[in-house]
């Protein structure tokens, strides 16, 4: 497991591209099943005869909400490649989509997780301050947040969630900071609380070694 250091994703698009370019052996020429598409931003990336996306809003080929049921709407092995990029945490039943997605897929599943600790820490701390994804609007959303976690619990979670026949590399993303003060708070904290405080996102990716 190693932590990469990237720029600040100011949007989707720019998430996007970092994950065409860091993934990319995972897209090329393979068929590709996006699992919470929203705009479908990668679809440009991978190309429109390769690409599928589904998702309840933006702009999916397949209109699904996924909280809504048990099985994906595809056949067993129908895709090279599986994405899940920040999507599991909106959904109550996670463990039954990230079975899916495995399912679905021959070849690669790729599933991305934030660090919903590193977010709400300081605010917590600090006693001021709403926390992104959960507080407690007066209108119900359409779309929030189901779970709390740190980087450590996702990374058993996808461990955990791993099937036999396949294999897993885990890679953490944090944003670009000053030299000295990421070389200090590394002297600071344990590597466990070094990555729960300052890493952003946890990139799953699983390779099918039958």
């Amino acid at each position: 497991m190693k932590i990469l250091t990237v720029e600040s994703f100011k949007s989707r698009n720019e998430r996007t591209v970092w994950v065409s370019k860091h993934f990319n052996h995972l897209f090329k020429k393979n068929k590709v099943l996006d699992v919470g598409c929203d705009d479908a931003p990668l679809r440009k990336f991978v190309g429109n005869q390769f690409y599928t996306g589904i998702d309840c809003t933006g702009k999916p080929d397949i209109k699904i909400n996924l909280e809504a049921v048990k099985k994906l709407p595809f056949k067993a092995q129908e895709f090279d490649t599986v994405i899940c990029i920040d999507v599991l945490e909106h959904l109550e039943n996670l463990h039954e989509i990230s079975k899916e997605l495995f399912r679905a897929s021959n070849k690669y599943v790729l599933i991305s997780l934030p660090n919903c600790w590193r977010d709400a820490r300081v605010k917590i701390q600090r006693g001021r301050g709403s926390i992104a994804h959960y507080g407690l609007p007066s209108k119900k959303p359409l779309d929030r947040h189901k779970w709390f976690f740190t980087v450590s619990e996702a990374i058993d979670f996808l461990k955990s969630i791993t099937p036999s026949n396949y294999e897993l590399k885990i890679t953490l993303t944090e944003p670009k900071r000053n030299f000295l003060i990421k070389f200090f708070r590394k002297l600071r904290y344990s590597s466990s609380a070094y990555q729960n405080k300052f890493c952003q996102t946890i990139w799953a990716e699983y390779k099918r070694i039958e």
